[in-house]
């Protein structure tokens, strides 16, 4: 029989001392959190822990994602959920024509975390495991896997103002210039850690990977005063488990129930699993 674990994630704020006094303070990604991890309950899943806040660290992150890896077997599922703030930093992998391109990040309590950082970790699972993402935070298109750019029109079409501290008041997102601030002060960092990542991008991931994401990659997803817009359509969608579609009918329904402006997508990577795909979303 299958083996079920989760994990989620729900910043309501990140440290100001690590991030140049910005708390990037939020409402509704801990109550997110939360009613995920009361859905992985109901759906049947024992083995679960929720990391909020203060919690949220990237070592308590990285050891639950490990420990996991070295639970499960194949055919086992993981659900890994986050809701927080998203960001960007430059991405070492993109052409040297496109100096702009962006690597998408979350932002853990004590740092930003790239994309990368967590396809590695999704590389520690056994082939033929089946992990299944939802990420409520802006800029998450393909934040398992980077895939497009975020270029100053695209952003400017969508913040529709000129103004930043009214986007940060309705959205999920790092302050613009909070985010080449920090990329400043940390650029050996992060250069160093996508030089590590990026010498092993030729590997396989054998398990496969899910994602379903509250937005495009040059898309903001929004705060809410209970959920997060992604999170509280995707509840009603679930409508406590009455949903008897597979994931990508469960996308399209979202999708169908969200502004123009935020639209929710699905990324598949990872070893080619067309049975999980075709499953009623959290099955185990």
């Amino acid at each position: 029989m299958a083996h079920g674990m989760s994990i989620h994630i729900g910043l309501n704020k990140v440290d100001p001392t690590k991030y140049n006094g910005w708390d990037g303070k939020l409402i509704a990604c801990e109550n997110d959190a939360q009613d995920m991890d009361q859905l992985a309950k109901n759906a049947g899943i024992e083995d679960r822990v929720t990391l909020l806040t203060a919690r949220a660290t990237v070592d308590n992150i990285t050891a639950e994602l490990r420990k996991a890896a070295r639970t499960l077997t194949p055919g086992d599922f993981l659900l890994f959920t986050y809701s927080g703030h998203g960001g960007q930093v430059p991405d070492l992998n993109g052409p040297e024509d496109e100096p702009d391109r962006l690597d998408e990040t979350m932002c853990f309590f004590d740092r930003e975390y790239i994309d990368d950082e967590l396809y590695r970790e999704f590389e520690g699972f056994a082939e033929g495991v089946r992990i299944f993402c939802l990420l409520d935070c802006c800029h998450s298109g393909s934040g398992i896997r980077v895939r497009e750019i975020l270029t100053p029109e695209a952003m400017e079409e969508q913040f529709q103002t000129t103004d930043p501290n009214q986007v940060e008041v309705t959205s999920r997102l790092m302050p613009l210039d909070k985010q080449d601030e920090l990329y400043q002060r940390d650029k050996k960092f992060f250069d160093d850690i996508q030089r590590k990542l990026n010498a092993r991008d030729n590997r396989e991931l054998g398990a496969t990977a899910l994602l379903i994401s509250a937005c495009q990659d040059n898309q903001l997803a929004a705060d809410g005063l209970r959920n997060g817009l992604f999170t509280a359509t995707l509840l009603d969608v679930w409508n406590g488990g009455g949903f008897t579609g597979g994931y990508k009918a469960f996308h399209r329904e979202i999708l169908k129930r969200m502004p123009a402006t935020q639209s929710p997508n699905l990324f598949v990577t990872g070893r080619t699993n067309n049975r999980f795909i075709r499953q009623r979303p959290f099955t185990i």
